[in-house]
């Protein structure tokens, strides 16, 4: 019987799913490189982050609205919803502010707007009886800004798909790492040893040392 046929498909089929696992898991990698060393630096620093020490810079402005702004708060007295553009121009023109569509908290005395950032917070409200304006912006540094990013804390719809794309790039990663793994397994005896430490290990160390 003739086994050179199955024995040449059956290589036709391996080269076929090493050059396709090849393929996914650079491409994969390309698109986790930069976020995976975000990632990575910023698990460090947020896990040690009572050993990093930042002094908060805190900004305060305080200014008047025109009279004409200030009309276009029109009658509203509680609840939340934006800004009217108007007002909302001003602002962002008189402020170093970006107010976008945001809700604010109205009530009968003030406008109350809340505007927390990545690395640190910010807020204004607006004196609906005489339109004094205050402002206030709280910066932590730039290790709390990339501990936010890594949280994905305060960052925005862009961000967060950012990190959804990102996490899926990592499971084709690691998933297609695995595969190549198992296919060149019996080239190399150490491959499932070291695999089955890197499970145990975060797995001893979770039920021993964490309470």
């Amino acid at each position: 019987m003739d086994t050179a046929q199955p024995d040449l498909a059956r290589q036709q089929r391996r080269g076929f799913w090493l050059r396709t696992l090849h393929q996914w898991h650079w491409i994969s990698s390309a698109v986790c490189l930069v976020g995976m060393l975000l990632f990575a630096i910023t698990g460090i620093t947020l896990n040690h982050s009572g050993a990093i020490e930042a002094t908060p810079q805190t900004l305060n402005r305080i200014v008047e609205m025109p009279e004409p702004v200030l009309q276009a708060l029109g009658e509203r007295e509680q609840g939340h919803a934006p800004l009217p553009a108007s007002v909302g121009d001003w602002l962002n023109e008189t402020l170093p502010v970006s107010i976008g569509r945001q809700h604010a908290e109205w009530s009968a005395d003030e406008v109350y707007l809340s505007l927390p950032r990545p690395g640190g917070d910010a807020w204004l409200s607006i004196d609906r009886g005489s339109g004094e304006v205050e402002y206030e912006r709280t910066d932590r540094g730039w290790v709390a800004w990339l501990n936010d990013l890594h949280k994905g804390r305060n960052t925005g719809t862009a961000w967060s798909w950012f990190i959804d794309v990102f996490a899926a790039a990592c499971v084709v990663f690691c998933v297609t790492g695995l595969l190549l793994l198992q296919i060149h397994a019996r080239q190399r005896r150490m491959t499932w040893p070291v695999v089955g430490l890197g499970l145990v290990l975060p797995l001893l160390l979770a039920l021993i040392f964490i309470h």
